[in-house]
Parts: structure tokens; C-alpha cells; sequence
């Protein structure tokens, strides 16, 4: 019944019936595990968040666009905000685009200068002062979204970041707003990101103009 997604386990299991109750209560656990670090970390970067909101929603008053950027989950997760801020349920659309999403240009960029640069080159090509380049990382630590939120600070962008366990580096890069999901579990820190980025956009949402 399970061996499509646990085969390792199937194999060896004798009791099916005791193999789906202790599958369903591990699937409880980790939900109680997210519910809470979800909770804690919006409390905790509830005024850090505010701030941000207020100050990626004036950009957007004076004609912004967002870039958002991250590596592996966190490109998916980059691309969830922008889906989020291009095309929202409610309210107004506001410009953002992925710098993850173009695969010609990521892996040109990639092979002529290196996996480092691959966003801040992206930002020298295609924004200008006054735009908000918004970098996700579970680890804080990934050389090319340092790399970008560095050229975004040079070229005058509001730089925002999100980041799992102590913020890594990123915590100590001299960004605007800088998002810390206190945890050391990728899928944990993913999950409370996605919270985030919603409570951000909400924010925002409440401020700009319609």
C-alpha cells in the first residue's frame, strides 16, 4: 500500500496496519512542528516584517519591481513569490520576477562567470535604483545571493532576505530587513518561509494603493 513512497521500509515490514499508524503520527508530529515554529517566528519577526512591508510598499509607490532570487527549494519558493505578488488572490498585482527562472540565462551565466554571480549579474542587467531584490536561503550562507544583495545595496536597492538557524551570513550583510526562521530543519525553515513571504505580501497588500 506504501511501498510507492516508502519501498525502503515495505520491504521489511511484517505489519502493515502498525507501518500506516506510525506514518500518520510521524505526518501529526512534523504538522505540530511547523504549526508552532510558524507561530513563534511570525511573532517574533512581527515588527521586522511590518517594517519591511512599509518599506517595500512605498518602493512599489514610486514604481519598484520586486526580484526575487534563492537556490534548489528556495528558487521554487522565489518563484511562489512572485506567482504570489504578480498574480494575487486579492488586491493589486505589483511587479516582481524570478532570477531563477530563466534557464538560459542562469546557466549562460553560470558557465561564462560563475555560479556565484548569477544573480547579482542579473541585477546589473535589469534593475534600477529604488527596486527591492528579495533573497530566500534556508542556510543564509549562499555565495551568489551575498554576492547579489552586495550589488543590490551598491545600485540602491532595498534589499530583504530570508534565512533558517541563526540568519548565516546573511544576518551579518548589512541588508534592510533581514527575516530569521530560528530553526535547523530545511523542510521546517521552507514551510515557515512560505508563511512569511504570505504575511509580507498581506502586509504590503494593506498599505500600497489600489
Amino acid at each position: 500500500m506504501t511501498d510507492f513512497l516508502y519501498p525502503f521500509i515495505e520491504a521489511d515490514e511484517r505489519d502493515p496496519g502498525t507501518l500506516l499508524v506510525d506514518l500518520a503520527a510521524s505526518a501529526d508530529a512534523k504538522a505540530g512542528l511547523s504549526l508552532h515554529l510558524r507561530a513563534t517566528t511570525l511573532g517574533a519577526c512581527r515588527v521586522d516584517l511590518e517594517r519591511a512591508a512599509a518599506a517595500m510598499a512605498e518602493r512599489f509607490g514610486r514604481g519598484a519591481r520586486l526580484f526575487a532570487f534563492g537556490n534548489g527549494g528556495s528558487a521554487t519558493d522565489a518563484a511562489g513569490l512572485v506567482a504570489l505578488f504578480r498574480r494575487p488572490p486579492w488586491g493589486r498585482a505589483l511587479p516582481a520576477r524570478s532570477l531563477a527562472a530563466n534557464e538560459a540565462v542562469l546557466t549562460a551565466l553560470g558557465n561564462d562567470v560563475g555560479f556565484e554571480l548569477v544573480f547579482s549579474r542579473q541585477l546589473i542587467a535589469y534593475s534600477r535604483p529604488g527596486d527591492i531584490a528579495c533573497g530566500l536561503s534556508t542556510s543564509g550562507n549562499s555565495l551568489n545571493l551575498l554576492s547579489a544583495f552586495a550589488e543590490g545595496r551598491k545600485r540602491g536597492l532595498l534589499t530583504v532576505g530570508m534565512a533558517g538557524y541563526d540568519g548565516g551570513q546573511m544576518a551579518g550583510a548589512g541588508l534592510d530587513h533581514c527575516l530569521v526562521v530560528d530553526a535547523d530543519s530545511v523542510h521546517r525553515i521552507q514551510e515557515t518561509q512560505a508563511a512569511l513571504v504570505f504575511e509580507l505580501w498581506s502586509a504590503i497588500q494593506g498599505i500600497v494603493d489600489p
